[in-house]
């Protein structure tokens, strides 16, 4: 942390109250276990306390996902939005601006841009946006009606973040934002907190689940229908009827809760591999279940940069992920995983028997990871590069 402090001297001091450091105010839909949440919870425990306050405004609300932010002076706030238009939170929105008098006001993908007009309503004096990702409602950023609410709204904004160059590109050709009013950021990962931890194995699982020879394929992430966690589970059974041997070793982990959580159940239920699976649900300790795993898993039908691709990257676990957004920009095809066209459980499948049959791949891959992201993917990386957009921003 100091050393981001350090290596930006000469940051604004415009917009400070009775000397505290500026406030930005983020705008999110819920806090909860999700990698753009994990991503705010990141940058807010990253950024210098001296630099700038923040708070959070959460249009729903929050879980006890809120207790990993480490820093004390950091306010949440739950507008508890209801189901459908909920017009009295506009009116919520603007008094709680009006409140908290922010420098910044930073909102993150779709569903929180209507906050950039209520902000600049309310008088707050700098308005950044954050694209992360798209939801299954519109994989490929092509929806007319949310494009042109986008395009409505870009006046408002003085500057955007995308996670990814894919995101960037569609900011600028799709949504219209000048390329000049756009940064292109990588989530970082917290290399101590995810690290290989060698042989060691995860207990409290289901009665034999973990053994000293079982191959664990792992993933972490929301169960929505975006990440497509049914295509794997059946890749998992197929791999099963392929290979009736690798019953005695293989096993399957799926951390995370939402809607298609129940759905790959009874999927494993009727194939009779329910011992053969676990889905815990949400945890809150991921690090160790990532290290519980051999190889880890992403089957999602569309990504902006995804945090649990990172984290598991950095545990030393090679990657199979399907090649949609910035996946493709995280994963060095062949050298660190593989990537797999999307909604094919037949690849994931082959895919998955291609580390189980070659073990010094997959320690090799595993390795190589663990090294990209030591290189390119750090937390002070993306910290500072933040606080330069901020402190741009402000300037402006």
């Amino acid at each position: 942390m100091q050393r981001i402090a350090n290596s930006l001297q000469g940051h604004v001091e415009v917009g400070k109250i009775a000397g505290q450091p500026p406030l930005i105010v983020h705008v999110i839909h819920h806090l909860g276990v999700g990698g753009l949440e994990n991503g705010l919870v990141n940058l807010i425990n990253h950024i210098p306390p001296e630099r700038y306050r923040h708070a959070i405004i959460c249009l729903k609300g929050y879980s006890e996902f809120r207790q990993r932010i480490n820093r004390k002076d950091v306010e949440i706030v739950a507008l508890n939005k209801r189901e459908g238009q909920d017009f009295g939170l506009y009116l919520n929105l603007f008094r709680t601006f009006r409140r908290l008098k922010p420098d910044i006001v930073h909102t993150r993908n779709l569903g929180t841009m209507e906050g950039q007009v209520i902000a600049a309503l309310a008088g707050a004096p700098t308005r950044i946006h954050g694209e992360h990702g798209r939801d299954i409602f519109d994989l490929y950023g092509k929806n007319r009606k949310y494009n042109l609410l986008r395009k409505a709204i870009s006046p408002f904004v003085d500057h955007f973040i995308a996670v990814s160059r894919d995101l960037e590109s569609w900011l600028a050709s799709t949504v219209g934002a000048q390329p000049g009013r756009i940064d292109q950021i990588y989530n970082g990962v917290d290399t101590q907190r995810f690290r290989p931890q060698g042989a060691k194995r995860l207990g409290g699982g289901p009665e034999g689940f973990f053994t000293e020879h079982s191959f664990v394929i792992g993933s972490v992430g929301r169960m929505a229908e975006v990440k497509n966690y049914p295509s794997l589970v059946q890749a998992f059974l197929m791999l099963l009827k392929k290979e009736p041997s690798a019953r005695e070793r293989l096993r399957l982990l799926i951390v995370g809760e939402g809607s298609t959580r129940h759905r790959c159940m009874e999927m494993l239920r009727e194939a009779g591999a329910q011992a053969l699976a676990w889905l815990p649900g949400e945890r809150s300790d991921i690090p160790e279940m990532m290290q519980a795993m051999d190889l880890f898993v992403l089957p999602s039908l569309g990504e902006g940069i995804s945090n649990t691709i990172l984290e598991a990257m950095s545990t030393g676990l090679p990657v199979i992920a399907t090649q949609v957004g910035g996946n493709v920009e995280l994963i060095q095809e062949g050298l660190t995983g593989l990537l797999i066209p999307p909604a094919e459980p037949a690849a994931i499948s082959d895919a998955i028997l291609k580390y189980y049959e070659n073990p010094e791949l997959l320690v090799r891959h595993g390795q190589a990871a663990r090294r990209h992201i030591e290189s390119n993917f750090s937390m002070e990386a993306m910290t500072a590069s933040y606080l330069r957009v901020y402190d741009k921003a402000l300037r402006h």
